[in-house]
């Protein structure tokens, strides 16, 4: 165990500390000891640390040490030695409780020595709080045989995803068939699905198995699931149940050992209450739903994913590439990005190819994009700010363009282009009422109120509440000890 890492303990416990020494160096790693938070934090700033051990009280130096651990060392690893819970606010890498057992911590390296395997095995890129949940979810379902349904907006990778929870499943010896539910016509679907037996209609001049039967004993991915006609969701919902399907023009049933994933850029709950698609069906294929969030969401994951895709097209190509320059990639950061992962990746190809080695400065940036794009007139979010700034940017932009919407709408109700022609006795006249100009508040003070507000209406419901702002539950947790709300 620890063959070759550089393990960080943090602890005034000297059994502890022996005991450490004694796993890691007798397995090849290399120990430090530290009493404290702060050395430890100039240790991480200044070394390449693998595996942070701590066995502190101080919760504010452990959030320091994974910061900073994380920010150094993307790969790196934070485990907390703790008598309790470590808030949710802290981005730990696991938490193990005393006595710790050798066992334990080494079913915990492997864990996370696994989540890596996945991950660069799989082309899967993001550091976000976003992402990582993200991938931590596909991880726990791609050992069992469960159906998965991914949602999420065109182009942010369900296709990879799934790919991704096939190859590392039991199943990944086996075939993984993709078959995009709305390229094919509603006449065809059946026959695609299920296969069809000779004559079974004009055309059919022999049998065809379907992709069911080709992908026995593997994998299907039935991509834009909210697509499929109501006739094929029916059969689809029987082979789901019985696991046999019939040709069309067949009479026996073909036992197939399938496991199904599915996608859709849809709101199938809104398709159900709509008739589109079937309630029963949306259950079945939502035994676990992953839900994959927009690029603009989660912008801190750009620079990771432009690097990754140069590193990929001119290594691909043999090409000469000049660089993207720290100003161009934060205009990147700031556009929207309505195609998500698949639009960035489009967009650094053309410019690689476009800029014949010549580097990626923020003026040339906007002659690569599909969109007309004003750097200046987007969200406020830049490399060099940190995720708690940028999401309070983010917040109060968002704030300050909704109170102007709602003064512009107030103004136009207020407004009366001709005079009344009477005043009916019943209707109550009342002077108009001219308000004090507002308070100016900071960020900080709306930020806090937003969330009191998505407290209050979600009854208190903090996962509710992280939802309703658009932020990861962690971050709520971090926000709330922030203000003082925990």
């Amino acid at each position: 165990m620890g063959r070759g890492m550089t393990i960080l303990v943090v602890s005034r416990d000297e059994e502890l500390r022996k005991d450490m020494v004694s796993w890691f160096e007798g397995g090849g790693g290399h120990v430090v000891l530290t009493e404290g938070g702060r050395p430890a934090l100039s240790l991480v700033e200044r070394g390449n640390v693998d595996l942070v051990v701590w066995d502190g009280r101080d919760v504010g130096e452990l959030e320091a040490i994974c910061r900073e651990a994380k920010r150094h060392y993307p790969k790196g690893m934070v485990v907390s030695i703790s008598d309790g819970d470590v808030p949710s606010w802290v981005q730990v890498d696991g938490v193990l409780e005393r006595p710790i057992v050798k066992e334990d911590l080494e079913r915990f390296l492997e864990h996370v020595r696994e989540r890596e395997r996945f991950l660069s095995e799989n082309g899967l890129i993001g550091r976000s709080e976003a992402m990582q949940e993200v991938f931590e979810t596909a991880l726990e379902v791609a050992h069992t045989d469960v159906q998965v349904l991914l949602t999420g907006e065109n182009g942010t990778g369900k296709d990879m995803l799934a790919k991704a929870i096939h190859n590392h499943s039991p199943r990944r010896e086996g075939p993984f068939i993709p078959i995009n539910c709305g390229a094919i016509p509603e006449s065809l679907i059946e026959s695609e699905l299920f296969g069809y037996e000779r004559g079974a209609f004009t055309g059919a001049t022999g049998r065809r198995i379907g992709v069911f039967e080709a992908a026995h004993g593997g994998t299907i991915f039935l991509d834009e699931i909210g697509e499929m006609p109501l006739s094929a969701q029916v059969k689809l919902l029987r082979v789901l149940d019985e696991r046999k399907i019939m040709r069309i023009g067949g009479r026996e049933q073909i036992s197939v050992d399938v496991r199904v994933i599915a996608a859709t850029n849809r709101d199938l709950r809104q398709e159900v209450l709509e008739g589109n698609f079937r309630r029963d069906l949306y259950y079945r294929l939502k035994v676990v739903e992953i839900r994959i969030p927009p690029l603009r969401s989660h912008p801190e994951d750009i620079p990771l994913l432009v690097q990754a895709f140069v590193q990929e097209y001119i290594e691909e190509h043999d090409m000469p590439f000049g660089g993207i320059s720290e100003d161009a990639m934060e205009v990147l950061m700031r556009y929207p990005w309505p195609g998500n992962v698949r639009e960035l990746k489009n967009v650094v190809e053309r410019m690689i190819v476009l800029s014949k080695g010549k580097r990626i400065t923020a003026s040339d940036v906007p002659q690569y994009l599909d969109e007309r794009f004003e750097p200046s007139r987007n969200l406020p979010v830049a490399t060099g700010k940190t995720p708690d700034q940028a999401e309070r940017e983010l917040i109060y932009r968002v704030l300050l363009e909704v109170r102007q919407e709602l003064s512009e709408i107030k103004d136009l109700l207020l407004r009366r282009p001709e005079p009344l022609p009477y005043l009916p006795k019943e209707v109550e006249v009342i002077e108009e009422h001219v308000e004090e100009p507002e308070e100016i508040k900071t960020m900080e003070e709306m930020e806090k109120e937003m969330i009191q507000r998505a407290l209050r209406h979600t009854g208190g419901n903090r996962r509710k509440a992280a939802k309703l702002l658009g932020i990861g539950e962690r971050t709520l947790y971090r926000k709330l000890h922030k203000y003082g709300l925990s």
